[in-house]
């Protein structure tokens, strides 16, 4: 059985021979051996919160992973579950190792080889954004739409709007959600730019811009052994490319489907995708004709990159992540109507005074979600 361990250093794999008769102690041994990480610096959980404990009063508190007795079976751990890891002290990330430029003995180097041999993927330690804070009110419109209407069943996505700090903390306070056709493992934007012109003038009389993409995975795709897909991939280095901000953040909001105990959570997940990639999209290495054969967990390169020590033309797509923590707030000096039923958008500014910034019509046609406080 192949399990997800997420930590502040991104996403890895352990290998785990004996699923049924692993215990949590005997898990760290596994995360010790194959992550280098000891045993006793490891606090372990299925809660991603963890990730945002800041003390150790804050580890103490999650505790669903605290005996080390307690067989893995019992936390419902499935192939490909995710468990969440804050450890203490410093690690190394195995990256690239130096390679001879001249290739092997005998062989003639073009330029494009040169320039390939150039080009290295690794892991990005830290992302620009320290943290994205999702207003509930927002988040729950969008999941609520998403789970009650379509049942993750198709996916949906949307432009996340808000504000970006100087210590690069992101706050999303409503989403728009384009003009689209949601298929199972595909999401199909049929962009506007006159009606995303109105949006941005909306953002700007709010005093917001736009500061992320978001987008659902359906309740097929949580059974994949992926994170984001090549084709998620591709789009969220397209919009995150096309913004030109560094604090840019994709989110990703699944349903959680727990088969032995019969219920479901609705789960969200921040990443930044990491500047190599960027890089990488801009300069046209990515193959974008994806065939239905193709595995849906790697990146397919026009030309040989450098993973480690390895040549290759495919690349996990993990690499390309850079996990963000998740926080939320409460919009309160801030007013965003849902369009649908208001004849305006308001903005209630600090004096109290609430200014229009939509017209009837622009209100009623768009698909906007944020705080529906009145």
């Amino acid at each position: 059985m192949m399990l997800r361990i997420r930590s502040r250093d991104g996403l890895e794999r352990v290998k785990v021979e004996n699923p049924n008769g692993t215990k949590v102690s005997e898990l760290k041994t596994i995360i010790q051996k194959q992550l280098g990480i000891p045993t006793h610096n490891q606090t372990l959980s299925t809660n991603q919160n963890l990730l945002l404990a800041k003390s150790i009063e804050d580890l103490i508190r999650f505790n669903d992973m605290s005996n080390p007795n307690t067989p893995i079976s019992a936390l419902n751990l499935s192939h490909g579950s995710i468990v969440f890891l804050a450890y203490e002290g410093e690690r190394r990330v195995p990256g690239p190792t130096a390679f001879s430029p001249a290739g092997s003995f005998g062989r003639k180097m073009t330029m494009d080889d040169l320039i390939a041999k150039q080009m290295r993927v690794s892991r990005q330690e830290n992302p620009h954004c320290e943290l994205v804070s999702f207003d509930r009110d927002c988040a729950n419109a969008f999941q609520h739409y998403v789970n009650e209407t379509l049942a993750f069943a198709v996916k949906r996505g949307g432009f996340m709007y808000g504000t970006v700090s100087e210590e690069g903390k992101v706050e999303v306070n409503f989403i728009y959600e384009p003009p689209q056709q949601g298929l199972e493992e595909n999401l199909l934007f049929f962009r506007d730019p006159e009606e995303e012109k109105i949006v941005e003038a909306i953002a700007i009389g709010l005093g917001m811009r736009r500061v992320g993409f978001i987008f659902t995975q359906t309740v097929s795709q949580d059974k994949k052994d992926y994170t984001l897909s090549y084709r998620e991939v591709l789009q969220a280095a397209e919009y995150h490319a096309e913004s030109g901000l560094k604090e840019w953040v994709t989110a990703v909001v699944k349903l959680e489907v727990n088969e032995e105990m019969g219920g479901a959570d609705v789960h969200f997940e921040a990443f930044q995708i990491s500047d190599v990639c960027i890089r990488l999209f801009k300069e046209g290495w990515f193959v974008t004709e994806i065939k239905e054969d193709h595995d849906p967990k790697l990146s397919i390169m026009k030309k040989d990159v450098v993973v480690g020590v390895k040549d290759t033309k495919e690349v996990d797509n993990d690499f390309f992540l850079v996990v963000v923590k998740i926080a939320d707030h409460q919009v309160h000096d801030t007013y965003l109507f849902y369009c649908a039923g208001y004849s305006s958008l308001v903005h209630l500014g600090a004096a109290g005074t609430p200014q229009k910034v939509c017209d009837e019509e622009d209100a009623g046609t768009m698909r906007l979600r944020g705080c529906s406080k009145m």
